[in-house]
């Protein structure tokens, strides 16, 4: 397997850019990129070119710092630092739902594989909420319960600050991941806490699940370690090191067999999974990477995987996966 870099958008945006989600294809078109800036503007680019495929969206008063298609790829969201959430129609740009949190509670989010929720990790107000996509209305709050700790650095036991999330590719889970280093898991359905994995001691930037296994978590971290967990079993399967510094997003492969990370130490990785080891490193950023994102499969015509990421350098990479 490897990335060969295919085109670099440089000042794709005003400010950084924080945020990248594929809006997958649909009948009518194919799959576009999505990104959010500190410059309070989503874009959408085409896949191959990267060029844009629509105006420059605005709403928002802050930065955006998460966005997510829904799986329909009609629908696509933007969360910002002004603590609202914008739902937008991709096809016109025109709001389906705003969104509104208290400040600091709104930061990554994800559509639940069937579309029917939104997740979004709920900040300061240690959990996730999730809001029903018919109704827009917040159905439920996942609340995570305090841990026992012997760390003599963990005064508050129950103040963690939630800044990611990841659903299991059958719907059934919710993992979330804290400032404090703590991944918390929960049965979806039965709006219950299961357990807490353990591993990392820093903010949990990134999750993401295998798409061919739901017990199969990864988890990306301050601590410079990428983690690989069964999170059924509780179990730290794997801790991948290579970057230098944070590790601030990571994506799985859509054939399961590789994940991509990007970092603070302004690189892209590539991690074979059945060696468990980086096979290639990215140097196209001048800055730090904030998010990576594999394009899903789907579409016509479409033969070759992509990769994303985008960067404090205010530019978009793209790259060829095989």
């Amino acid at each position: 397997m490897k990335l060969a870099g295919l085109k670099t958008a440089e000042n794709a945006h005003d400010e950084s850019i924080w945020a990248s989600a594929w809006v997958p294809a649909t009948d009518n078109r194919p799959a576009l990129l999505l990104t959010g800036s500190l410059d309070e503007t989503v874009r959408l680019w085409r896949t191959d070119e990267l060029s844009p495929a629509a105006p420059p969206l605005g709403g928002h008063a802050l930065g955006v710092v998460s966005v997510a298609a829904h799986p329909s790829g009609v629908v696509a969201a933007s969360a910002s630092l002004d603590s609202f959430i914008r739902v937008f129609d991709v096809e016109s740009n025109s709001s389906i739902a705003t969104l509104e949190a208290p400040p600091s509670e709104v930061w990554n989010m994800q559509f639940e594989p069937k579309g029917t929720i939104l997740a979004v990790a709920g900040g300061s107000s240690a959990s996730v909420k999730l809001w029903d996509t018919s109704s827009w209305q917040l159905v439920d709050s996942l609340a995570i319960p305090r841990q026992e700790s012997s760390r003599p650095t963990d005064r508050t036991g129950g103040g963690k600050f939630v800044l990611s999330v990841a659903w299991s590719p059958d719907g059934k889970r919710l993992a979330c991941g804290s400032m404090d280093g703590t991944i918390s898991v929960f049965d979806v359905h039965r709006a219950k806490f299961l357990h807490h994995l353990d591993g990392h001691f820093m903010p949990v930037r990134s999750l993401v699940y295998s798409p061919l296994d739901s017990r199969v978590l990864f988890s990306a971290c301050d601590d410079t370690h990428v983690h690989m967990y069964d999170a059924e079993g509780k179990n730290l399967v794997a801790s991948l090191s290579g970057h230098a510094s944070w590790v601030l997003s990571v994506d799985a492969s859509p054939d399961g067999a590789a994940i991509a990370t990007g970092s603070s130490d302004r690189t892209v990785r590539l991690w074979d999974l059945t060696m468990r080891a980086s096979v290639q490193t990215m140097t196209s950023h001048s800055d730090q990477v904030w998010s990576v994102a594999f394009r899903p499969p789907g579409g016509t015509g479409v033969r070759a995987g992509r990769l994303a990421s985008v960067s404090d350098d205010k530019s978009i990479s793209l790259y060829d996966y095989s």
